[in-house]
């Protein structure tokens, strides 16, 4: 039987922006076309994919049949929640496969396949901004409330200060209005990262030697070393609030690595990342700025909190840090992903490289 022809990628120019892999098949189920997606996921390019019968194609395709069977049989979508499959020569993977029957001169049945780790990070991350979005209200109401009783206690001891007739009791009045200053810095963080954006274009790599050199003046013994791709493009930011959140990681980092480690080292690395999914809204490309230590790594305890406000891993820290980090990089529609364990701790900072905003004319970061 002669395999029906490619379908060419225009006659489906939708397909061609999703993160999901999208196969369309023939009635005899021989792939006519393979969106992007379905070539990162399968290490393939389309043109070895098209023209192979389902069968063919995967070493082991019999629940992925069996979804076909009941697709047609139905005349309705039928999802395989939980299936393995694999090409020649190449690892399987874990998939779940929506088969969808359509109406169409050349296309017979779409078929939909999504990497079940895929799935649960998108749940992860829709969950994270839910939770970023209370943070920040909780965090700003408590700020606002916090404000104003702080300068009244602030200047009553002052006034207090005037009236004492023993000198040496302004040790105690002096006790309030530095912790009361102390106080108000912290709120004045807390309600810093709630400014609206001003975007520019923006060269990552500037910030990131800005960053460096910051960190290592104050750090001298943590080597910071640079591993960058600088053919990744500009990209429409904020490069105020993105020094401030990628200050904010790597000093984390080094303050982890501080009297923990015998031989500390940061690794700052910047990479090109294929659609990704970022705010629930699908990239093709995004610029991944990867920080990596070989500290203690995160408590467990944690681990899962680390970018809620005030949570700190480290005795006397804020736990402000990350959140506001966190806060800047979701203003600019990217997110901050960990992974640690003892030895190797990462924070990845995604951003999104083909999202158009208004922006001023570049003057650098």
């Amino acid at each position: 039987m002669q395999a029906p022809p490619e379908i060419e990628p225009g006659a489906w120019p939708g397909l061609e922006l999703l993160s999901t892999a999208v196969l369309l098949l023939s009635a005899d189920r021989v792939v006519g076309y393979a969106n992007p997606a379905a070539e990162h996921l399968f290490e393939l390019s389309r043109a070895r994919l098209a023209g192979n019968a389902i069968g063919v194609l995967f070493a082991d395709a019999r629940l992925l049949a069996g979804a076909i069977d009941n697709a047609v049989a139905s005349g309705a979508a039928y999802t395989e929640q939980d299936l393995e499959l694999g090409l020649a020569g190449k690892p399987r993977l874990h998939l779940s496969a929506t088969v969808t029957p359509v109406d169409h001169p050349e296309v017979a049945l779409v078929l939909e396949l999504r990497q079940i780790g895929q799935q649960l990070k998108i749940a992860r991350e829709e969950r994270q901004l839910e939770q970023q979005q209370a943070n920040r209200e909780l965090v700003r109401n408590l700020a606002h409330e916090i404000k104003n009783p702080l300068g009244g206690i602030r200047g009553a001891a002052q006034l207090l200060e005037r009236e004492l007739d023993r000198p040496q009791l302004a040790e105690y009045t002096q006790v309030i209005i530095q912790e009361a200053d102390r106080l108000q810095s912290l709120v004045n963080r807390l309600l810093t990262p709630h400014r609206v954006p001003s975007y520019r274009r923006t060269n990552v790599h500037e910030i990131l030697v800005r960053v460096k050199g910051v960190v290592q003046a104050e750090f001298p013994s943590i080597p910071v070393e640079p591993d960058f791709d600088i053919s990744l493009p500009e990209i429409e930011a904020d490069p105020e609030q993105l020094t401030q959140a990628v200050l904010n990681v790597v000093r984390n980092a080094a303050q982890a690595l501080a009297g923990t480690t015998a031989e500390p080292r940061i690794t700052l690395a910047t990479r090109v990342a294929r659609y990704v999914t970022l705010a629930r809204r699908h990239h093709r490309l995004a610029l991944s700025i990867a920080v990596t230590d070989n500290g203690p790594g995160i408590p467990p305890a944690i681990r899962e909190r680390i970018f809620y406000p005030l949570v700190s891993g480290r005795e006397g820290g804020s736990g402000l840090g990350l959140t506001i980090a966190q806060t800047f990089v979701a203003q600019h529609g990217g997110t901050i992903e960990c992974e640690s364990e003892p030895g190797r701790t990462e924070f990845r900072i995604l951003l999104p490289v083909d999202t158009s905003r208004p922006v001023a004319p570049a003057t650098g970061p």
